[in-house]
Formats: structure tokens, C-alpha cells, sequence
């Protein structure tokens, strides 16, 4: 008995298979017949087919000259709203021309090439994006670049003096106070607002009596947390960011609480 023969005649679910790949030879295959050997024969080339197709396309589409595309022409009368503005940041005058409702934000990352403030949510709600704006803290994100003209903002790029970086810097690294680093920019220049804040004797939530006004406010942990409550850290930093500002504040050495013993 030829070997063919032997072999078990198509099931349903590949008749529909072979009807689905090769509709237009369906008819003519089955009037002849066909077994199950022939039938994976055929789709292991069809199969096979397919796939050098899309390794020929593939390899066509990589092997295409990449192509720059260069940025058109900064041309500040095509701004719509467009106004010219004089940013006093980090000490140094920046003259910028930006839509009348762009962000701080977006002004300092795009225009200014001042990246160290972060984007996170865009809507206010954590912190990385703090500046200080005439020595208090805002969300940079929220404010408008153009009611910034004539005021003193300062970013993260202008924290150290030169190379000897702030006590708060050493202190974030002494008590690492970051892991992934994305909100340290925001939480640094909270942090240093903060401590002019206290000595301001400025208010917060927790204080008892707003009819008395300290001339320096001692800040306590708890003090420190709900002060910073704005600058969300999901790395979970926060005993040790309220440990580096401690230190700072009071001048003396906090124990690193992230040792292991």
C-alpha cells in the first residue's frame, strides 16, 4: 500500500485553514484530494514564503538612508501671543520672546536650556518642578514665564556657588536624600526656601498661634514634613530628606539614619 495512502484525510479546522490561505486552489485541491502529509508539506512553505517576504521588507526598510530632518528657522514674529521678556535667572539677564501663556517651566527646559527643573505631573500637584521666584517657593509648572519679568528666579543650576555646593546639597548627599533623582532639583530648592522661611519666622499649617509672629521659627521634624508636603518623592526619601534639612537648620550633626548597623 503506497505510504500517502495511509495518511489520515483533512479534519475540518485544516480544510478551513487551507481554505482561509489558498481560497481560489481550495476547490480544485479537494476534488483531487489531498491527505495531511501534503497539507503540512504546503503550509510549511507557504509558511516560509511569508516569512522571507517580511524579512525582505524588513531588511528594505532598514537598510533606507536615515533622512534628518532639520528644525525650521526660530522666527519670533511667528509666536502667537508673542512677548518679549527680560528673565533675571540665576543672577545673570535672559532675554527670551515666548507666547504670552507659556509656563515658567517650559520657558526655562526649552528656551533656556535649563533642564534641572523637572516636568512630572504638569499640573501642580508634585513638587519637582519648584523654583524660587524673589526668595519664595513656587511650581514653575503654574506660573506664567511673563509675570516673572523684573523678579529674581533662581533654579536648581544656580544653588551652588560656583563649585562649592550648598550646605543643603552636601547635606542630601551626606543623609541621601534621593534615589532616582528626579524630584531632588525640586525638593533642593524647597528645601533652601524653607530654611529662609524659618528664619523669616513665616508661618505654616502647624502653627499654633498666627497672631504671634517668631522672629525665627525652630523647625521640628514633624515642622519639616508638613513644610516640604508639596514635594512628593516616590522613591519614599523622606525620613532622610527631613534629616539633611534638620541638620542644616539646626547646625549640628543628624545621625544618617540610612546606615545599616
Amino acid at each position: 500500500m503506497n505510504e500517502d495512502d495511509q495518511s489520515p484525510q483533512l479534519t475540518e479546522d485544516e480544510r478551513k485553514l487551507f481554505e482561509d490561505l489558498m481560497p481560489e486552489d481550495l476547490a480544485e485541491i479537494m476534488d483531487a484530494g489531498v491527505n495531511r502529509r501534503h497539507f503540512l508539506k504546503l503550509m510549511t512553505l507557504t509558511g516560509g514564503g511569508m516569512l522571507a517576504w517580511q524579512s525582505a521588507v524588513a531588511e528594505q526598510v532598514l537598510t533606507r538612508p536615515l533622512t534628518t530632518m532639520q528644525p525650521a528657522a526660530f522666527n519670533p514674529e511667528t509666536i502667537e501671543n508673542g512677548v518679549n521678556l527680560a528673565l533675571k535667572i540665576n543672577g545673570a539677564t535672559q532675554k527670551v520672546t515666548v507666547d504670552s501663556r507659556m509656563t515658567l517651566l517650559d520657558t526655562l527646559r526649552e528656551k533656556l536650556d535649563l533642564t534641572g527643573s523637572k516636568k512630572g505631573c504638569d499640573h501642580g500637584q508634585c513638587g519637582a518642578c519648584t523654583v524660587i521666584v524673589d526668595g519664595r517657593r513656587v511650581l514653575s509648572c503654574l506660573t506664567l514665564a511673563a509675570s516673572c519679568e523684573g523678579k529674581s528666579v533662581k533654579t536648581i543650576e544656580g544653588i551652588a556657588q560656583g563649585n562649592e555646593l550648598h550646605p543643603i546639597q552636601k547635606a542630601f548627599i551626606k543623609h541621601d536624600g534621593f534615589q532616582c533623582g528626579f524630584c531632588t532639583p525640586g525638593q533642593i530648592c524647597s528645601a533652601v526656601a524653607l530654611l529662609d522661611e524659618a528664619k523669616n519666622g513665616d508661618a505654616s499649617y502647624v502653627t499654633e498661634d498666627l497672631r504671634k509672629k517668631p522672629a525665627r521659627v525652630t523647625l521640628s521634624n514633624e515642622e519639616i514634613q508638613e513644610r516640604m508636603s508639596g514635594n512628593i518623592c516616590r522613591c519614599g526619601a523622606y525620613p532622610n530628606i527631613v534629616a539633611a534639612i534638620q541638620e542644616v537648620h539646626s547646625g549640628k550633626a543628624v545621625e544618617q539614619n540610612w546606615l545599616l548597623v
